[in-house]
């Protein structure tokens, strides 16, 4: 009988213990489940504090916008030797010489050319429609000049004014010349529009020398657009040079394969203006352009 109580404390010592444990265990997991969930919530305040990393990479910022502006006239006035553009036609380079001629002997000619040179105007036809050029031409040479679909005659016989200037601008430049395109601006409101000097008769990268008398005014160059800029001129290289009485200015290299070249209406001189372009011509183009 001793026995038998002697188990049941035991037993009874086992149950209470284990009855014990379970309670402590209960205790122990609710302890530890609140340590956890503060333990997230003070992880959660640090890491919402430091921003997590997706949140500070998606911040919106408006496109900037790329404003392309065109690019300001290069203004040459001073006597040298430019070189304007490098391109895979090669350098493109011009001579100016201001006061190329004399004051005084330049204002004897300048009334020569005006009074004797055969001055005429030449009549276009676009769309159906006639328009007389706004200048007075006159061609010498050994071979007739076609530009803008019209053919001008040759004189054969130069006025001697015209032979002395070419023998004298031959000497200056070490070039030949056997043609002259003479030009007479009457008033500001005759002009030449955009144009480049590269008809085949005058071959590949001609030399321009261009001679100028009386008002002056400005001889303007842009530059002809890359093939992506889809023959947008806006944005292009530009160049302005004020010819003044007595200027020589020389175009060469590929110059008229890479720019163009116009003399625009004024509003400031009512005086005329004779411009002399001696050049070049080949009486066989398909020699020099197969």
């Amino acid at each position: 009988m001793e026995n038998k109580r002697k188990r049941a404390r035991v037993q009874g010592g086992w149950a209470g213990s284990i009855h014990n444990r379970g309670a402590s265990c209960a205790a122990s997991g609710v302890s530890n489940a609140r340590n956890e969930e503060l333990e997230s919530a003070t992880h959660y305040r640090v890491r919402r504090d430091k921003k997590l990393p997706s949140e500070q990479q998606f911040v919106f910022k408006a496109p900037e916008e790329v404003v392309r502006k065109a690019p300001e006239p290069k203004i040459l006035e001073k006597q040298g030797l430019y070189e304007i553009s490098t391109m895979p036609s090669g350098v493109s380079r011009i001579h100016l010489i201001p006061g190329f001629m004399d004051l005084m002997e330049a204002d004897w000619m300048f009334e020569q050319l005006l009074q004797e040179i055969p001055w005429g105007q030449r009549t276009h036809v676009r769309q159906d429609e006639s328009y007389d050029e706004p200048r007075l031409t006159a061609w010498y040479g050994e071979l007739p000049y076609t530009y803008s679909k019209l053919t001008m005659q040759a004189n054969h016989h130069w006025h001697p004014l015209l032979t002395m200037l070419k023998d004298r601008i031959e000497d200056f430049t070490k070039n030949t010349f056997n043609s002259l395109l003479c030009n007479l601006y009457r008033n500001e409101k005759d002009s030449v529009d955009w144009h480049s000097d590269d008809e085949p008769a005058l071959g590949r990268n001609p030399v321009i020398a261009s001679l100028s008398f009386g008002a002056t005014r400005t001889f303007e160059m842009r530059k002809k657009p890359l093939p992506e800029e889809n023959n947008d001129y806006t944005y292009v290289q530009r160049v302005h040079i004020p010819l003044d009485h007595g200027t020589l200015l020389v175009m060469e290299g590929a110059t008229q394969e890479d720019w163009q070249h116009r003399v625009p209406k004024e509003y400031h001189s009512r005086e005329p203006r004779i411009n002399l372009t001696f050049r070049t011509m080949y009486p066989d183009p398909e020699v020099l352009h197969p």
